[in-house]
């Protein structure tokens, strides 16, 4: 009779554990999906904001013309942006005027990451999401 009793209070016993994991597993996955639940696209473009065509020199003395389209987290950050334009150029000429016209055309991605981190320090109502390089012309 005790061994009976061991054998189930070891199954009952694994059967909560492996039910408590799966409860953790299911409820991090779910939670997951829904805080990284992609936007619309719709609301991509109405949080979104254009800036203007920008035309600066690089460090080798080389020029480019470019422009960017700025994602914000919503409809405060992109009135803020669109305020702050003048900090955003402030920002791209700074950045631009360290790079190479090799440094620019194989590190877009980190100009747009580094833009994005600067323009998130000034922020005040809410954050940037993303930048994409939208126009640009080196000669």
């Amino acid at each position: 009779m005790s061994r009976l009793m061991k054998t189930m209070v070891t199954s009952l016993a694994i059967i909560i554990v492996c039910a408590s994991i799966a409860f953790v597993v299911i409820w991090n996955v779910n939670g997951e999906d829904s805080k990284g639940q992609a936007q619309s696209i719709d609301d991509i473009v109405e949080h979104s904001y254009q800036t203007p065509e920008i035309t600066t020199d690089l460090k080798d003395g080389s020029f480019v013309r470019i422009q960017f389209q700025v994602l914000t987290d919503g409809k405060d950050a992109k009135e803020e942006i669109s305020k702050r334009d003048f900090q955003l150029k402030n920002i791209l000429i700074k950045e631009l005027a360290k790079l190479t016209e090799e440094d620019f055309t194989t590190g877009l991605t980190n100009l747009e990451s580094i833009v994005q981190d600067k323009l998130n320090e000034v922020m005040t109502e809410g954050k940037i999401t993303d930048v994409y390089t939208i126009n640009k012309i080196l000669q």
